[in-house]
C-alpha cells in the first residue's frame, strides 16, 4: 500500500482531534466545525483515500483543475465549493459544477455569477471574501468598504449570501493573529443581526493548515485543510 494513503489516514484522524479539542474550547462541539480538505495540486487518487476516510466537503482552488480532475473523483456525497479567486469568464464553466463559490471578491464577480445563475434558474450559494488584513497582495472586498457592496450583492435575486471568508495576514504569534480573526467574527455577528432577505450568516470560512485552531477559537465554523493532510504541494 502506497504510504501516502496511510499518512492521509493518520493526519485526518489528528486533524479531527484538533478540530474537535479547539470547538471545545470555543463553548461548542467538533460538530459546529465543518472540516474541509483543500485538494489544489493533489491527485484523484488520494482525494479518493480522504473521501473514503470521511471527508464530506473539499475545496479547489482553480477552476480548471478542478474540472480536470471531477470525473475521476467519488463526488456522490460530497460537497464541492470553489475556494481561489474567480474571473469573471470562467464563471459559466463552474457554476452549475459546485454547491458554493466561497471567493466572492467584488460586485463585478457577483454581477457575473447574477448572470449565469438566472441563466440556469438557480440560486447561487456564495460567501463574501473579505480581505481583513487590508494586503494589496490578496484579493478580497476592503473591510471598510465592504458594507457598500454587500447591500448591492445582498439585493441579487440569484445569488444567497452564506457567510464570510478571509485568508489572514501571516502574523508572528498567536495573539496577532487572533485579532483578526475576531475582527472577521465581529463582522459576521453584526451581519447575521440585521436579518437581511437572502442572506442568512451560516459560514464563517477561516483557518487554514497552520491556523485552523487558533481560527475555530476565534469563531470560525469551516476550516480549509490541504497541506496537513495531503503533506506539501506538489507544483508542475
Amino acid at each position: 500500500m502506497d504510504t501516502k494513503f496511510i499518512d492521509i489516514e493518520e493526519n485526518i484522524k489528528r486533524i479531527r482531534e484538533k478540530i474537535a479539542e479547539a470547538a471545545v474550547r470555543s463553548g461548542r462541539s467538533e460538530k459546529d466545525v465543518r472540516f474541509m480538505a483543500v485538494t489544489k495540486t493533489v491527485a484523484p487518487e488520494y482525494i479518493n483515500h480522504a473521501i473514503a476516510q470521511g471527508i464530506d466537503l473539499i475545496g479547489e482552488n482553480k477552476v480548471q483543475e478542478f474540472l480536470e480532475k471531477r470525473d475521476s473523483l467519488n463526488l456522490q456525497s460530497v460537497e464541492k465549493h470553489l475556494i481561489g479567486h474567480l474571473q469573471s469568464n470562467k464563471v459559466r464553466k463552474i457554476i452549475t459544477e459546485v454547491d458554493m463559490i466561497q471567493s466572492v471578491d467584488s460586485v463585478s464577480l457577483a454581477k457575473e455569477i447574477e448572470r449565469q445563475a438566472e441563466k440556469h434558474n438557480m440560486t447561487a450559494n456564495v460567501l463574501l471574501e473579505i480581505n481583513v488584513g487590508g494586503e494589496e497582495s490578496k484579493t478580497g472586498m476592503d473591510k471598510a468598504l465592504f458594507e457598500d457592496s454587500f447591500f448591492q450583492i445582498a439585493e441579487m435575486k440569484h445569488i444567497a449570501i452564506k457567510g464570510l471568508m478571509t485568508i489572514p495576514p501571516i502574523c508572528d504569534n498567536n495573539s496577532e493573529l487572533a485579532k483578526f480573526f475576531e475582527q472577521m467574527h465581529q463582522l459576521f455577528i453584526d451581519i447575521r443581526a440585521k436579518n437581511i432577505d437572502n442572506v442568512s450568516m451560516d459560514i464563517l470560512s477561516m483557518g487554514m493548515s497552520g491556523d485552523f485552531e487558533q481560527a475555530i477559537l476565534c469563531g470560525s465554523n469551516l476550516v480549509r485543510v490541504g497541506s496537513s493532510i495531503f503533506g506539501a504541494r506538489i507544483y508542475k
